[in-house]
């Protein structure tokens, strides 16, 4: 997947789900993982459910930390899904 359909994905994700925007206090943690994600796929590697499964479990054991609801973290695996294949 290019960078170009990449940015296009995410940017309909945030105008189609409204309630992403609660994220807003968090946003650099998001493109961090974004990022990452986002540097697999242009190098060709898919994201799987192991790699999202981990990333949501690192998120839900710091989560107190980072000032994560369980919304939020709810709002992130759904944003993360987008990228699995």
């Amino acid at each position: 997947m290019t960078d170009y359909r990449i940015d296009q994905k995410l940017d309909e994700l945030f105008r189609t789900h409204p309630t992403l925007k609660n994220l807003k206090g968090n946003q650099d943690l998001i493109f961090d993982i974004i990022k990452k994600y986002k540097e697999k796929s242009r190098q060709g590697i898919k994201t799987s459910d192991y790699t999202v499964r981990h990333d949501m479990h690192n998120l839900y054991e710091n989560r107190l930390e980072l000032g994560l609801s369980v919304n939020d973290l709810d709002q992130l695996r759904e944003l993360l899904e987008t990228f699995k294949s």
